[in-house]
């Protein structure tokens, strides 16, 4: 069982209105369920990239090109997200958390 201290954490940034949102929300809940891992996923609705997840603050596609309100072309994979989430994991490990 992780306590809240050990919660990975994820952010989704968006614009309202994006039509990627909710797909990338989705694939990240089901990332999450594929490793059992327990997370709340923060949205954060505003001038962004969007959608832009990060997952313990590091952006899963890496640093957008564009920095400013837009719509992202590469959009959050189930691969990157995976990755991101098991590094996630590793790290806290590591750190004893």
């Amino acid at each position: 069982m992780q306590h809240d201290d050990e919660r990975v954490r994820v952010r989704l940034f968006y614009v309202d209105g994006c039509p990627n949102a909710g797909a990338a929300r989705d694939l990240v809940r089901r990332c999450l369920a594929q490793l059992n891992l327990d997370a709340v996923i923060e949205e954060v609705v505003g001038d962004h990239p969007s959608p832009t997840l990060h997952v313990d603050g590091i952006d899963v596609m890496g640093d957008p090109v564009v920095a400013v309100r837009s719509c992202r072309l590469d959009l959050p994979t189930a691969e990157r997200v995976l990755a991101a989430l098991r590094q996630a994991v590793a790290r806290a490990g590591q750190t004893g958390a």
